[in-house]
């Protein structure tokens, strides 16, 4: 089942994730809907209705999975391995995450802020409408570094450890923490079970970053030894325990800093900087970031290959 991994991560590089298709996350998204509006109107205590919509949710999604799953092996191997296959890669977003950054680069080259603006909105949870050159890049740049842990590297974790059932149960985890994670008037108390068992489920594959980053970083011609240190240094300043880490690896592969400060729906936020100003801001530092995070994702599947081959033998 682990070679499955690494076909995914080829289908998800040729196909992306089509917006016509019928995604497994939008369902999710659906049922975390209904299941809300259900708490709320039978008025249940929000932090209460934030565990039970945060189980009842992943437990949904982890059953319905791992019943497709066996219901594709009865059907025969072939259509075992394939439903594997596609779940697996519904649980990875290497092409579309890339495939926002490079318009961005796109329109920056053309000089177009008002439309990297509108397209950096399609990735970030900050306001755009302000942002000049340097702070769109940076904010391009942090969001590349935090989203390959949440859409690449936590997904193939849980499909090394767990298969797809696990993987597409991680997507549940992940899709509850953006949709009411938020320490905002409505979800501070309903969404504080999701935004906590998102920081849990993304604390091990973000320090697995620590690895595979300084030496993605090496194989990019970047930083790799200021990679790690500033990814140890650095990583702890951010409010998100997992956020920081690959921020920090990124900033000190590129030799930039990142962070400072932003506002969100027009609340003024100050993050920490992250990094040392080596170098400026530059379209290039974002093409060896998209280098870093491909290199990244194969180092990841290595990884887990031989861990899992490694386990097989002790377990003979």
């Amino acid at each position: 089942m682990d070679l499955t991994i690494l076909i995914a991560f080829l289908f998800d590089q040729i196909a992306g994730d089509p917006y016509w298709f019928p995604h497994p996350v939008r369902g999710i998204g659906k049922l975390i809907q209904a299941t809300e509006f259900a708490l709320r109107y039978l008025r249940v205590h929000e932090r209460v209705a934030g565990i039970i919509l945060t189980i009842f949710v992943i437990g949904i999604t982890y059953i319905a999975t791992f019943q497709i799953i066996s219901y594709s092996h009865k059907l025969g191997n072939i259509f075992h391995i394939i439903t594997g296959i596609l779940i697996i890669y519904f649980t990875l977003s290497v092409r579309s995450l890339i495939k926002e950054a490079k318009k961005i680069t796109s329109l920056l080259k053309l000089n177009d802020l008002h439309g990297a603006r509108r397209e950096l909105s399609n990735i970030v949870g900050r306001d755009t409408e302000n942002l000049d050159r340097n702070q769109i890049m940076c904010a391009c740049i942090e969001s590349l570094a935090e989203n390959m842990v949440d859409g690449i590297i936590s997904p193939m974790f849980f499909a090394f450890v767990g298969g797809p059932p696990l993987a597409m149960a991680y997507k549940a985890v992940n899709t509850l923490d953006s949709m009411v994670g938020y320490k905002n008037k409505r979800y501070l108390r309903l969404g504080w079970a999701s935004a906590r068992l998102d920081d849990l489920a993304n604390y091990i594959p973000a320090r697995i970053t620590l690895g595979l980053v300084p030496v993605a970083s090496f194989f990019c011609g970047c930083k790799p030894t200021k990679s790690l240190k500033i990814g140890i240094r650095d990583g702890r300043k951010h409010p998100s325990p997992n956020s920081g880490i690959s921020e920090a690896l990124f900033a000190g592969a590129l030799g930039v800093q990142l962070g400072g400060t932003s506002s969100y729906k027009g609340i003024v936020s100050h993050k920490p900087l992250i990094g040392e100003t080596e170098d400026p801001l530059s379209l290039k530092k974002i093409y060896k970031t998209i280098q870093i995070i491909h290199i990244s994702s194969l180092l990841m599947i290595i990884l887990g290959l031989t861990v899992s081959v490694i386990i097989s033998n002790i377990s003979l």
